[in-house]
């Protein structure tokens, strides 16, 4: 019991330690403050943002790529003893003896550079492909500021909703007493008190929609936060309704400078423009250069065997030197004996041969350092280059005009957009003004009824009509605001005071 208790509190913290360090909700949220949270916070938006520092690595690798390669290795090896075999003979055979076992030790240093057209282009590349980058985080940056306005627009949608229904559950309850009041007068039948209570239970009804719309919706913005959604917040940001005083001119201008998606086409395009010449680059030589350093080391594991190769060749030497006497004794005209005693295997020889055996493993022994140059001149590659050059070519043709074809819808889009925030306006102020008549023709008709001059189904249908009035101006102010958002979308930047 004890060990399970331990591992549920252990995945317990281990589930909400990545929600308890994240950021919580101020208890008073501007859309600011949404919004700031949401760059530092949410997922989506931070996995984009973490290809900027990729993107840097890039441009730094293509300059790196400019600089010369250094190579260092290293490395040790071991052979084991027996005898060396000459033909049919082996050393044993010779009188030296088995061989030693052996050990071996080296290093090589190596630089190499090598230089071509396509190697020269790639920073420039790289950086055109980092403006791409960086442009696409603009476009994340760009939506995510669009989801949470929308998200935080809902919320306040949703709260002027819910408000909307209790008002109405009010009115209905109002109805209801106002109907038992004329029961108890005798100005009306039973059937009007059914009715009314009717109307109270479909008021209830609406609220709790309306509030659990208005739950879901504050979900949904602390998803957009990258929050747990189990926190309480209220919204801070009003937003008011004004004419739109922008031109189609200058909200062109704008876009064309500051649109993200337009903005990262164009970086792609200037990215595949250089990869047009980088793709020439294989018609072009290239130039290698080379150097390098390397030592070794050789070891036995016992001097034996080359002492008696050592004292082998002192005793050849002096057999060598008796049988030239012996041959200079028999000629006609002898000549003088060669002296033998200067063939002597010493003891410093032996030292010597000991001192050079002790090179393992550091005490390496230098070769001759090396440098090549080598140059490259391509000839026929099977029409491989010019495949990729016309690949090069197409696909910087193909972004032109996705540029162009961006540049054209934006055009568009901006044009329907204004026109759509400026219907959106007319339409609010009309929708208010309903509202207003509507809500006089409800006191009317309340008064009326009191004077039992219209029935209770006609007072109903004036309190349908202001509940119909009420939806249709907050549909018309929320509508002026979602397209007051998507105009932001398209021009880059804020365009709310």
């Amino acid at each position: 019991m004890r060990t399970s208790a331990r591992a549920i509190l252990l995945i317990a913290a281990v589930v909400t330690a990545p929600l308890a360090a994240q950021e919580a909700v101020p208890s008073r949220l501007s859309l600011e403050d949404a919004l700031e949270i949401a760059r530092g916070n949410n997922p989506g938006f931070l996995q984009t943002r973490n290809d900027e520092a990729l993107a840097d690595w890039d441009v730094r690798q293509a300059y790196g790529a400019l600089l010369p390669t250094a190579s260092a290795g290293s490395g040790v090896s071991w052979q084991g003893a027996g005898e060396q075999r000459f033909g049919s003979l082996t050393l044993g055979d010779l009188g030296f003896g088995g061989q030693p076992s052996y050990y071996f030790s080296n290093y090589n240093l190596g630089l190499n550079f090598s230089l071509d057209w396509a190697k020269l282009k790639r920073p420039s590349q790289a950086r055109a492909q980092r403006g791409a980058t960086v442009a696409q985080i603009r476009v994340a940056g760009t939506n995510l500021a669009s989801g949470v306005t929308n998200a935080y627009l809902d919320v306040l949608r949703q709260q002027e909703g819910l408000r909307l229904a209790e008002q109405q559950l009010e009115n209905s309850r109002f109805n209801l007493r106002l109907a038992q009041g004329q029961l108890e007068v005798g100005q009306v039948t039973p059937i009007d008190v059914g009715q009314a209570e009717v109307q109270v239970g479909r008021s209830e009804v609406t609220e709790l929609q309306a509030r659990n719309a208005l739950s879901t919706s504050r979900i949904r913005v602390l998803q957009q936060l990258g929050l747990p959604v189990n926190q309480d917040f209220e919204l801070s940001t009003v937003f008011e309704i004004s004419e739109p005083m922008w031109t189609l001119e200058e909200l062109t201008d704008l876009a064309l400078r500051q649109n993200p998606t337009l903005e990262a086409t164009r970086r792609s395009k200037e990215s595949a423009d250089i990869g047009v010449s980088s793709a020439r680059s294989s018609y072009m030589p290239s130039l290698s250069i080379s150097t390098g350093w390397s030592g070794f080391t050789r070891q036995a594991s016992s001097t034996d065997f080359q002492v008696a190769q050592a004292e082998a060749q002192v005793a050849g030497a002096v057999a060598q030197c008796v049988q030239t006497n012996n041959l200079y004794l028999r000629l006609a005209d002898p000549l003088p004996s060669l002296d033998c005693s200067r063939f002597v295997f010493t003891d410093s020889q032996r030292r010597s041969i000991t001192d050079q055996n002790s090179a393992f493993p550091f005490n390496f022994e230098g070769s001759p350092p090396s440098v090549s140059l080598g140059i490259s001149i391509p000839i026929f590659q099977g029409l491989s280059r010019e495949r990729n050059l016309e690949a090069a070519r197409l696909q910087r043709d193909d972004l032109g005009y996705q540029v162009l074809e961006q540049e054209l819808a934006l055009d568009a889009d901006l044009s329907v957009g204004i026109a759509d925030v400026r219907t959106a306006y007319q339409s609010a102020l009309l929708e208010e003004r309903n509202r207003a008549l509507a809500d006089q023709q409800l006191n009317l008709a309340r008064e009326r009824y009191r004077l039992n001059a219209i029935t209770f189904v006609e007072l109903v249908d004036a309190q349908t009509v202001l509940a119909q009035a009420d939806q249709a101006r907050l549909f018309a102010v929320y509508a002026y605001h979602d397209t007051v958002t998507s105009l932001e979308a398209l021009v880059g930047s804020s365009l709310r005071n």
